[in-house]
């Protein structure tokens, strides 16, 4: 069965005669990521499909382990499967599996409609579960290393994030400044923090809160003086000035040259890849613009071997509510509404397997 009129380019076309031909000759599993975990055997052989089953009734016989149960309580990855499991069930009860009708599929396509409140409104991470650690462990390196922004953008990030370190060095030898000795020191670096503030039209009221409020949130953290990127979509600096009375403020406006023949859709990408090398960071809660920086930061983080790396932790917080301050300095398991925040689940121990791949395949070493 041909595609609708044979086309294979969509581009600039009404894509919903091809979703409806992907719905008539694949597979299409209604799956809800708010009900399930979706769960790859280790093999596609019934038996481990069969295992699988027999582990979520196990553990809905002994008794579902909330989300709290794991704060600040990491399960090993590569812990027995039935426990990695446990942690990353987020109060779901059912498992979506995959299993050998889906092996066999020539098309698996994941349906989404709006109106009937099918949507994949979740984290890869916190969906998709693997048996087998190590299979885990490289699908989040694919989407590290894969899945990301293009070259363009992260070139200009990088030459923003070079102008912003070349200011504060030069603001801290104004203002006498020194970070040595304090955590996370990479002083020699031209150490600057950031904010993403969200303004707008931003549904979550909670966290709308003025600037002298920030100021108090975030002074035992950020010392007075220092370099602070703002990503924002606030237009009106002066809602910034106590902030400006306190901080060397810099804005993405600041850095117009190093955007020249930047497509300017890309400025909020940009924006977040500044933000994920800045030392500390005070992001907004319910955004998945700040939760995006975090992971990142998280990668960053578990690379550079960042106090706190080994349970996830980054040094960020988040300014409102108050209460969600400090989640990104402990352990938090994959829990529900999963968009709220990143989740160390996605960077802990990341490349942890990668040296018993290599070996598998007869390589006595990496390094």
């Amino acid at each position: 069965m041909k595609p609708p009129g044979n086309r294979i380019d969509w581009n600039g076309h009404n894509v919903k005669p091809l979703w409806e031909y992907l719905r008539t000759v694949g597979h299409t599993p209604d799956w809800n990521p708010v009900e399930c975990v979706v769960a790859f055997p280790a093999t596609s052989k019934p038996s481990n499909v069969d295992l699988m089953r027999s582990m979520m009734d196990q553990i809905l016989n002994d008794g579902m382990p909330a989300p709290a149960d794991y704060e600040g309580k990491p399960v090993p990855i590569n812990a027995p499967p039935i426990e990695r499991l446990k942690e990353n069930l987020a109060d779901r009860t059912k498992l979506c599996l995959y299993d050998t009708e889906m092996q066999n599929s020539n098309l698996i396509h994941m349906r989404v409609e709006a109106k009937e409140h099918v949507r994949l409104l979740v984290h890869f991470y916190n969906f998709v579960w693997f048996e087998d650690w190590r299979v885990e462990n490289w699908t989040k390196r694919f989407v590290r290393d894969h899945v990301r922004y293009i070259d363009d953008i992260m070139c200009a990030a990088a030459r923003v994030i070079e102008g912003i370190r070349a200011r504060a060095k030069e603001n801290r030898v104004k203002r006498g400044l020194s970070l040595e000795g304090k955590e996370n020191d990479t002083d020699g670096l031209g150490t600057f923090d950031a904010m993403h503030i969200r303004r707008g039209d931003f549904q979550y009221k909670k966290t709308r809160i003025d600037a002298d409020e920030m100021y108090e949130v975030s002074k035992n953290e950020l010392e007075e003086g220092m370099t602070v990127y703002i990503a924002t979509d606030e237009r009106d600096k002066e809602f910034f000035r106590p902030l400006a009375d306190r901080y060397d403020l810099l804005f993405l406006d600041d850095f117009i040259p190093e955007l020249k023949s930047i497509n300017t859709n890309y400025y909020g990408m940009i924006d977040q890849i500044i933000c994920t090398r800045s030392r500390y960071f005070f992001g907004t809660w319910w955004s998945t613009f700040s939760g995006y920086i975090n992971r990142i930061r998280g990668y960053h983080g578990e690379k550079r071997g960042l106090p706190g790396y080994e349970n996830g932790l980054l040094p960020s917080w988040y300014f409102a509510p108050l209460d969600k301050k400090d989640e990104m300095r402990v352990y938090w398991p994959s829990r529900k509404r999963f968009f709220m925040r990143e989740f160390p689940t996605s960077w802990r121990d990341i490349d942890k397997g990668v040296e018993e791949l290599w070996q598998k395949e007869g390589v006595k070493s990496i390094v």
